[in-house]
């Protein structure tokens, strides 16, 4: 096109260009040439510089060069790294449930071995043992301080002995380390950790993560000349902004050689009331019903690979779910206790809310495929459940982010229109810089008579997420934030703990039939007023310590859950709320029945959540932390500044034997797109189409002044 426009300039002029001179032709050829070089030396030269200063990205395409090749410690590839089948064993009374995960590390190489593994566990877990089996050996593991553990693991594992230690990364990340693990030798690793089942929408769910996520990380790499820790083999370098980045980026298998480490599963369900339904969402269960009324559950195909959340749901018949649940727990001279309180129902209220309603789209490289259909789809019933009073805006992004308005617009039917080609239109792919996306969702809060709420949809597959959380508290002023968790491994501890932050609620979608009931249910907590200002008096002796110490504001359906220690607990808790103009009051009587249930863990969980989460300047950090191993420790508990380590005395390992390491790699979650997560696609790859066409540019620019100064200073057809 660009060449028809020079003859057509030239016809012009009445003198039409002659393309059968040669060396017109000769300059043509060799400047095509020159160009195409030029092109594609610029592309590799951007390249280069996007690897080495650009932010590294798990689900973007920013970062050029990255392989999905698993290496050990020496640079091999991991070929001969230890591989890992592991058995979960799930144990649920009434709400709490108890979980053992036995797994199996197998060494099939001739050489001794270490093994380092990266997991996901809930992000509200606690972690209380630890021990390893060898043959009829049983090694029980001790909590320590992190800097001591890891002393104590690193000296067994030079000196040649097996020993085992388990870390915290981030609240819903750890990694398990095994030394000296001999030829040909299998050894295990249990781990045991309560787990609080969720109770929404009138049913209770208990969701177990079975695999990491690629994260996106972004920032500048740090340098890491002359730090080595065995924990530290992620396929990411620390940025400046994620500083742990190596730590939480386990190496993933390429999904082209199949999947890995396998899992066996079984549940036992005593619900403690007559069950309507009992539901296993991603995952096909064999169930069986004893004579107690208790619920066997096993996977159907027996094992299944590490690849996606486990999520089972079981729905209480109706009327047979009280208004209340107390679990009570006697420890070390101290009562604690769990409650969960449902207020009533508000179905008679009008909904009649003013509402400011931002929809934030995730639609960044690791969206691709079946999340990305569901984000729309829950994108697209929520646009059509809209209200004519309510006024809306829609944000997506990926390497950056746009908005349908500027500001929130009424919700007419061109408006509408609008966003459903706005929603058409997205495709998944780039980077995920979520942060920008949250400071344009939290601007312009002018409306103080207008509710306003954010639904964020996302994977949440980002390893900078404290600065998220900082920046809703910062920004969050009259706003309230929803998530909703999309695809088959979200990443569950960013959902709860935004909303959480957000004054909000959270939401998961891991199928596409599933979209229109879980976002129905949402939308409908959005038309109801909240209950909000909750208050808590104990009415009983001495004082109780409770969490969470701010009560959330509860929406349509939602029970209030808090756990409480006291030296003697024995009384009951008057409890207040406000929904719209209407006063709700409850007392609830709680008494210590002295049994041992493990409540205190959970207490001590939140309990060390709530420290973390407190900012930089309202408590000092060598504070913060001296008041967490202080927790950790008194309640046995792994966090991030204590750990679990187990040692065998004997050593195993002859001298002059060599200790190869193998980083385990983890499956890429179902549904996701290697190409997308890792790969170059075109839409997001370096701009070699660009560079490209700036030659041909370059090209016809040199044409044209070649044959300007060839025809004598300008005379040349199109040079005057």
């Amino acid at each position: 096109m660009l060449q028809k426009s020079v003859i057509k300039s030239s016809e012009r002029e009445g003198r039409p260009v002659s393309f059968s001179n040669g060396l017109f032709i000769r300059d043509l050829v060799l400047t095509l040439l020159a160009a195409v070089m030029t092109g594609v030396s610029g592309s590799i030269l951007l390249i280069l510089l996007v690897f080495g200063w650009s932010s590294v990205e798990a689900d973007g395409l920013e970062q050029e060069g990255v392989e999905l090749q698993l290496r050990s410690l020496d640079g091999q590839l991991l070929q001969s790294a230890p591989m890992l089948k592991s058995d979960i064993q799930v144990d649920v009374t009434g709400m709490l449930a108890k979980v053992r995960v036995e797994h199996l590390f197998i060494n099939p190489s001739q050489s001794w071995m270490e093994g380092v593994y990266q997991f996901p566990l809930p992000g509200s877990s606690a972690v209380e043992r630890l021990n390893m089996q060898i043959g009829e050996r049983v090694i029980e593991g001790r909590i320590e301080a992190k800097k001591k553990a890891q002393q104590i693991y690193y000296k067994a594992r030079e000196q040649g002995q097996r020993a085992t230690l388990m870390s915290q990364q981030r609240a819903n990340i750890f990694s398990l380390s095994l030394s000296n693990i001999g030829p040909g030798e299998e050894i295990r690793v249990v781990i045991e950790f309560q787990q609080q089942a969720r109770y929404t929408e009138g049913r209770f769910e208990l969701r177990l993560p079975l695999v990491i996520g690629p994260r996106y990380i972004p920032g500048n790499p740090l340098s890491t000349a002359g730090s080595v820790d065995h924990t530290h083999y992620g396929w990411a370098p620390d940025s400046d902004q994620v500083e742990d980045a190596s730590q939480i980026t386990p190496p993933v298998l390429d999904p082209g050689d199949g999947v890995i480490n396998p899992v066996s599963l079984q549940v036992r369900l005593d619900a403690g009331m007559p069950l309507q339904t009992v539901t296993s969402h991603y995952h096909p269960m064999q169930e069986r019903v004893d004579g107690q009324g208790v619920v066997h559950l096993r996977l159907t195909e027996g094992e299944v690979p590490a690849d996606r959340d486990f999520l089972l749901s079981w729905q209480p018949q109706a009327d047979s779910m009280p208004r209340s649940v107390l679990f009570t727990d006697h420890w070390q001279d101290e009562d604690y206790a769990l409650l969960m309180l449902l207020p009533p129902t508000t179905e008679h209220y009008e909904s009649g809310l003013n509402r400011d309603l931002i929809f934030v789209v995730d639609h960044s490289g690791s969206m691709h495929g079946a999340s990305m259909d569901q984000a729309k789809a829950a994108l697209r019933l929520s646009i059509a459940r809209l209200q004519p009073t309510d006024r809306f805006n829609l944000i997506g992004f990926n390497n950056r982010s746009q908005m349908l308005f500027l500001t929130p617009q009424p919700a007419n039917r061109s408006n509408l229109s609008q966003a459903i080609r706005f929603i058409d239109r997205m495709q998944a792919e780039g980077g995920t810089e979520m942060l920008s996306a949250l400071e344009k969702a939290l601007l312009n809060q002018n409306h103080e008579t207008r509710l306003r709420q954010v639904v964020f949809l996302t994977d949440g597959s980002v390893g900078n997420e404290q600065a998220l959380f900082d920046l809703i508290r910062q920004r969050l002023g009259a706003s309230r934030l929803f998530t909703v968790g999309i695809g088959s491994a979200p990443n569950t501890l960013f959902m709860q703990r935004a909303a959480q932050y957000g004054r909000g609620s959270f939401t998961y979608i891991g199928d596409l039939t599933e979209v229109a009931s879980r976002m129905q249910a949402l939308l409908e907590k959005l038309e109801y007023p909240a209950l909000s200002h909750l208050t808590l008096e104990w009415q009983g002796p001495g004082d109780i310590d409770l969490e969470p110490q701010r009560l959330p504001d509860l929406y349509l359906g939602e029970p209030l859950m808090i756990a409480l220690k006291g030296r003697r607990l024995e009384g009951s808790l008057a409890i207040q709320a406000r929904r719209g103009d209407d006063i709700w009051q409850q007392n609830v009587q709680v008494q210590s029945t002295g049994q041992v249930t493990g409540v205190h863990a959970l207490w001590a969980r939140r309990r060390i959540a709530s420290l973390l989460a407190l900012p930089k300047d309202e408590l000092a950090q060598d504070s913060k932390r001296q008041s967490v191993v202080d927790l950790a420790l008194k309640h046995q508990l792994v966090s991030p500044y204590t750990s679990l380590v187990a040692v065998e005395k004997r050593v195993v390992r002859p001298h002059g034997e060599g200790l190869e390491g193998g980083m385990m790699p983890v499956n890429l979650p179902a549904g996701w797109h290697a190409e997308s997560v890792f790969g170059r696609l075109p839409q997001t790859a370096t701009p070699a189409p660009l560079m490209l066409l700036l030659g041909s540019l370059l090209l016809l620019l040199w044409i044209v002044f070649t044959r300007c100064m060839r025809a004598g200073q300008g005379s040349a057809p199109g040079c005057k």
